[in-house]
This record gives C-alpha cells, sequence and structure tokens, in this order.
C-alpha cells in the first residue's frame, strides 16, 4: 500500500462523546452512514478544555467528498470545523484498517495499510519486519511527524500487540 501523510482536506467534528471507545463506535457509524470512500482517514482526538470529551475529525484527498459530509453533519446537529483539533490523532479508519485482523508480520502490516512504521516499546531502533503481531482486531496508530505510526509492546512467545488494549479495565474498577 503505498503510504501518505495526512490528506489535505481536513474536518473536526465536535461530539459529547467523553470515552475512545464511544468515538470509535460514533466514528465507524458515521462512516457507514455518510458511505464514506476507502480513503478516508477518521481520528479521534482526546480534547482537554473546560468540557473534557472526544473529538473526531475527517481527512481525505478531495474536498467536495468532504464538503457533503461537512452538510449531513452541520444538519445533524454536530459543530463542524476546518481542520484536526491537533496533528496526533489516533486513526480508526485509515487505508487498510479493515485487512489487520489476525496475526500478522510487520511486513504485512505495513503492506496492507497506511501505517509508515511500527515502534516497541522499551526498545530501540526498529523491529524485525518478521516480526508477529497479534492485531486483537483492534489498531489504533497515532500521527505523529505526518506519519502514521503504530505503537506495539511484546507478548507471548516473542510477538507484538498494539499498545492500546481493546478492553481497557477502567482504573479502579475493583474498589
Amino acid at each position: 500500500m503505498t503510504h501518505t501523510a495526512p490528506v489535505p482536506y481536513v474536518l473536526g467534528v465536535d461530539t459529547d462523546t467523553t470515552t475512545l471507545r464511544e468515538a470509535d463506535y460514533l466514528l465507524r457509524a458515521l462512516a457507514s452512514e455518510l458511505a464514506l470512500p476507502e480513503g478516508v482517514f477518521g481520528c479521534t482526538h482526546l480534547v482537554r478544555d473546560g468540557r473534557p470529551r472526544v473529538a473526531l475529525s475527517l481527512a481525505a484527498e478531495s474536498e467536495p467528498v468532504l464538503r457533503t459530509v461537512r452538510d449531513r453533519l452541520t444538519e445533524q446537529g454536530y459543530e463542524v470545523s476546518d481542520g484536526a483539533p491537533d496533528e496526533a490523532g489516533r486513526a480508526v479508519l485509515f487505508p487498510g484498517a479493515d485487512a489487520l485482523t489476525g496475526t500478522l508480520t510487520l511486513a504485512e502490516l505495513l503492506a496492507r495499510s497506511a501505517i509508515d512504521r511500527v515502534t516497541v516499546l522499551g526498545t530501540p531502533g526498529e523491529p524485525d519486519p518478521r516480526t508477529l503481531l497479534v492485531t486483537r482486531e483492534h489498531v489504533r496508530p497515532h500521527w505523529q511527524d505526518g506519519r502514521l505510526v503504530l505503537a506495539a509492546m511484546p507478548a507471548a512467545g516473542g510477538t507484538l500487540v498494539p499498545f492500546e488494549d481493546p478492553d481497557p479495565t477502567p482504573c479502579c474498577a475493583e474498589h
């Protein structure tokens, strides 16, 4: 897959969601409802102002695609603005995301998706492209310096898993 820097047309969408899980669900529901084309990037952004929440961004290579999206989201009552809330969005929708299931080598992950690079927590340098990644069907790379980067961590049997857990335990769940 051709790796790309952030695409030139970006919309920010203010939401009332307060968790990443809610924002992921909303982003996927909107993508389906709006019939977004394959090449659209959809990201979440933590907003830490007087009203903490998770905002969304949608990015496409074609301005007319997002013009229609802007109109439809505005009609639904969302506050829509030009540009992303920040440059470090967490990608939920990106080219190739649906192909990242099961266990893949890092080379396969990079070839199948718009992800540019994989980093492994606690290790210097680039990981071996033959290393296996157990996706857990939850791959959420972040934009870093215009590149889509997946943070991974070591797991059992010399494999890796994405750093973000698909089913995190809420803080203080046992208290």
